[in-house]
């Protein structure tokens, strides 16, 4: 089977480089699924649960927004953030989660709703990732 080679970068580090079968990403319009000959494509993405697939193994990560762009023998992968299943500190996403819900219950003044919603949604991306891997595991 053909693979695709995806790259996976955010400012501090690359987070995933390998050949892969399969990517399916959290677009803006809903989840974008990318096969080898995609033809080239470029949009935006929101946080998410990202899946890449090699073989019979698959790989999940957190994407916290970012960009895509599928070339001819590449996806890249530009996110504004980006954790590894494996990465992910369950905790401090529980607690993430939590200030986010507040501070949309509270409505302070000094606080945007925008942003808090953004913090829900990659809180929620983050937990959704942490507890799918550790069903896998059990």
């Amino acid at each position: 089977m053909a693979r695709i080679r995806l790259d996976i970068v955010t400012a501090e580090r690359v987070v995933f480089s390998d050949e892969v079968d399969v990517v399916v990403a959290p677009g803006v319009e809903g989840q974008l699924g990318i096969l080898p000959h995609h033809a080239p494509l470029m949009t935006i993405l929101e946080a998410g649960e990202l899946l890449a697939r090699k073989g019979g193994e698959e790989f999940s990560l957190v994407i916290s927004g970012g960009f895509l762009e599928v070339r001819p023998d590449r996806i890249i992968i530009l996110a504004d953030a980006a954790e590894r299943a494996t990465e992910i500190d369950v905790a401090r996403a529980e607690a993430a989660k939590q200030r986010a819900q507040e501070r949309l219950r509270t409505h302070p003044p000094a606080v945007d709703a925008a942003q808090a919603e953004a913090a829900l949604r990659r809180a929620l991306a983050r937990i959704k990732v942490a507890e799918k891997r550790r069903k896998r595991k059990s």
